[in-house]
Formats: structure tokens, sequence, C-alpha cells
């Protein structure tokens, strides 16, 4: 009865958060900014109710690229959480990025970012070279065009990445009900964040009592 070595688990990957940020937001156009900005809340609130090892990474914040999403920042406020600047498109490049995500001594790295075809791609390919197992969140990810972020996908994975959703990550992370640590949190998140599904978690909570 033991879970598969390829399922994630809160204690055995990093998550790296790579450039939610107006400007980056601005050009993205294979997914609504709106549900783009549902989907980095869903990962970043799941990535802090289950303690994940987490990076927050920016580009030129003060320059060019402009202040994270409020999503973000709601999880991990500016003033607390150490985002690393970088000028680097290439987060695996940057000195300090780098250093910072294999501190986590993780074998897994987990990837969600603007754009798709850039700033992820870059530190996917470079982790898969260097024996790290790479998944991205496809839905937390968005770029210039759909076939831009498309390609990049279908890249990373003949690569060897693999593609996960925000959702799918949540309930992977909590994988089972009778975690009641975790429950009410997760549930929260989800009525708040969770579109359908969390009316429809609402609607039990309220009408069946569950």
């Amino acid at each position: 009865m033991k879970p598969s070595v390829n399922l994630l688990s809160p204690d055995n990957h990093a998550l790296v958060l790579i450039d939610f940020e107006g400007q980056m937001a601005f050009a993205t156009h294979n997914i609504p900014v709106s549900e783009l900005r549902t989907n980095v809340a869903i990962v970043a609130g799941a990535s802090k109710i289950f303690n994940v090892a987490t990076v927050v990474t920016t580009v030129a914040e003060e320059s060019f690229s402009g202040p994270v999403f409020p999503e973000l920042e709601e999880f991990y406020p500016i003033a607390t959480s150490g985002y690393i600047d970088r000028t680097s498109m290439n987060t695996w490049e940057d000195e300090n990025a780098y250093k910072a995500i294999v501190a986590k001594n993780k074998k897994k790295i987990v990837l969600a970012g603007l754009w798709t075809g850039v700033c992820i791609v870059g530190p996917a390919l470079s982790a898969i070279e260097e024996g790290y197992e790479v998944y991205i969140i496809t839905d937390a990810c968005g770029d210039v065009t759909a076939e831009a972020h498309e390609r990049a996908v279908q890249r990373m994975i003949q690569a060897g990445a693999i593609p996960v959703t925000s959702i799918q990550y949540l309930l992977e992370l909590q994988r089972d009900w009778a975690r009641e640590a975790t429950y009410g949190p997760v549930t929260s998140l989800m009525k708040k964040y969770g579109g359908s599904y969390g009316i429809g978690i609402h609607y039990a909570h309220n009408m069946l009592k569950h």
C-alpha cells in the first residue's frame, strides 16, 4: 500500500515561483490573466498550508517588471519572504537563486511562472540536466501566445519534465481527507479560489454539514 515515489508530497520537493509580475502578465495571452492569478493563489496557498520548501524569484522588480501578483504576496509578503531578484532570464544561471534552490536539498523541483518558453524552460532543462526530477504546473504558467506556451511545455516534456495542474498539485499534497490538520485550510483555499469546485465545497459544508 505504498504510494508511488513519483507522487509529490509536502516534504519531497522544492517549489520555485518565477516572475509573477505585472509586466510579465501584460503580454500573457495563452490563459486569461484572471484565471492565471487564481491558479497562482492555489499553488502559493498550497505551499503555505503544507510548509513546502519554496523559493520566490523576480526579474528586475524595481526597474522593469514591477511588483508580484497580490495573490502571491498574500501568502508570501515581500517584507518577510526574501524574494530573489535577478537579471538573468534563466533562474538557474543566477547564483543567488541557484544556491537558494539547491540548498532546499530536494530531488524534485516544481516550477511555475512567466513566461513558459523562457523563464520556465531555462531552469527546467538546466535542472533536468543536473539530475533533478522536474514538474511543471502548466496552468500556473503563461506565455505570449498559446502556441508559445504549448511548444514550451512539449519541449520540457520531451526532456523529461512532468506536467501537473494547480488543483492537482494541491490535492496531491493533501491526498487523504482524513488528514484533519490540513483539511480545513485546503477546503477554505478552494472555497475562495477553486471556482466551481470551490462552490461545491461551500455547498456541501453548508447544506450537507460536511
